[in-house]
């Protein structure tokens, strides 16, 4: 949630940078800037009329003393008025003061500077690539078909089961599964991030906090008897782990890691570009969560963009980084990088993993804040990124690494399947 003070400060700014998202929030930024000098205004008045109704209470009780009963009961009729008039200036400031924070709720991060204008994916930026696109063997299978015929992912058993996108793994499919989660979360502790196990349901303030309500409330499921929402990343969960907190400066940075099923709605997405691991209900992924000093935001997101390209280089897949433009870019988010591997049976690029800066947007909900050398709380930065989402991961790897003879795991997963081959 933007600040208020920002928002005062910087109004032509926020809204030429939200014009990035395709968002005119001109109304938006002016009913905010109207509201706030409404809420000040109210609470100016009902200060004045409680300070009034407080010294003549206290007069009152002075008159009582000397014995001034009559010039007493006159004030008390002012003091009865006084505080009709403060319930009503106190309801009148309740009631401004939660316009204006639905009103910041539903406004959207900024963009950084960096950020390229765009209405959507087609307009991101391409920043880096890497690895060799492998050249298959004639009759080369999409992951779906390859999924079939090694019996490793029963997609229509899963359909059977719950619904279409919750597919069941087995057999080495389940082993390579539980093999990159376990990898996963080896090279995040190894650079340092600490291992939690996170609940898989949120209530409705952690969904708040991290900026999933109300921006997606449509695509979260909800368990409505206990106004539950099952994640849709471990980011809800993990970040809001420091909500109503307050870190010492010298606790910072601090990093933490956790793998989660994920669970999406994504109502609506039908076609070949969704089929198999290419879009999911349920997915397994594990995420990198950062909460760090202001001055030091940015230089940690190239930290978390370094982590993903090592993980992607052991596991010798081809892949390529975009700067997401202001279309594409989450609610949230001031900055997002995705990472792509290329799906060389499917001849398209898949995303595996979003890094993103959210700044101090879901620190201002989440009231996580630090104290400052001067002593002072300060609203800290929160980053997160996919490290990684599974589905794609895999459907990159029985794709890429197909051969006539089957498929070849990763060498650097090994040591996890405890085989190297599908067959």
């Amino acid at each position: 949630m933007l600040q208020v003070p920002f928002i005062r400060e910087n109004k032509e700014l926020v809204i030429e940078r939200l014009a990035k998202r395709n968002i005119d929030a001109t109304q938006m930024i002016n009913d905010v800037i109207t509201f706030d000098e409404d809420r000040r205004r109210l609470q100016t008045e009902l200060d004045n009329t409680l300070a009034e109704s407080n010294t003549l209470s206290k007069e009152i009780g002075n008159l009582y003393k000397s014995g001034e009963a009559q010039k007493a009961n006159l004030l008390k009729e002012k003091t009865s008025q006084l505080k009709d008039a403060s319930k009503e200036l106190s309801e009148d400031l309740n009631n401004k003061v939660e316009a204006l924070k639905e009103l910041l709720y539903k406004i959207p991060n900024v963009p950084h500077d960096v950020v390229p204008r765009g209405n959507s994916e087609l307009d991101n930026e391409e920043i880096f690539k890497a690895g060799v696109i492998p050249k298959l063997h004639n009759g080369a299978l999409p992951h779906w078909e390859l999924a079939k015929k090694y019996d490793i992912i029963d997609f229509e058993l899963g359909n059977k089961i719950t619904g279409a996108g919750f597919p069941v793994y087995k057999g080495k499919g389940a082993r390579l599964q539980r093999a990159l989660i376990a990898y996963f979360l080896d090279k995040n502790t190894a650079a340092g991030y600490t291992e939690y196990q996170l609940p898989l349901m949120v209530n409705e303030a952690s969904a708040f906090g991290t900026g999933q309500l109300p921006d997606k409330e449509g695509q979260m499921y909800h368990v409505t008897e206990d106004n539950l929402y099952l994640i849709p990343t471990a980011e809800v969960p993990g970040t809001n782990i420091f909500r109503d907190v307050v870190l010492n400066e010298n606790e910072l940075p601090v990093g933490i890691t956790g793998y989660t099923p994920c669970f999406r709605r994504e109502a609506g997405s039908y076609g070949a570009h969704v089929r198999g691991l290419n879009r999911l209900h349920q997915f397994d992924k594990v995420e990198i969560i950062r909460v760090e000093h202001p001055t030091k935001s940015y230089k940690a997101l190239d930290g978390m963009i370094d982590h993903v390209k090592d993980i992607l280089k052991e596991l010798k897949l081809p892949y390529r980084i975009l700067r997401l433009c202001g279309g594409d870019t989450s609610f949230a988010a001031s900055l997002t990088y995705d990472f792509e591997v290329f799906s060389t049976a499917q001849d398209r690029w898949l995303e595996i993993s979003s890094v993103s800066n959210f700044e101090t947007f879901q620190a201002n909900r989440l009231k996580l804040r630090f104290k400052n050398s001067d002593g002072k709380n300060e609203l800290a930065h929160t980053l997160n990124g996919s490290s990684l989402a599974l589905p794609r991961v895999l459907a990159g790897i029985l794709e890429n690494y197909q051969t006539e003879d089957g498929i070849l795991v990763p060498e650097v997963l090994q040591p996890y399947t405890g085989f190297k081959i599908i067959n």
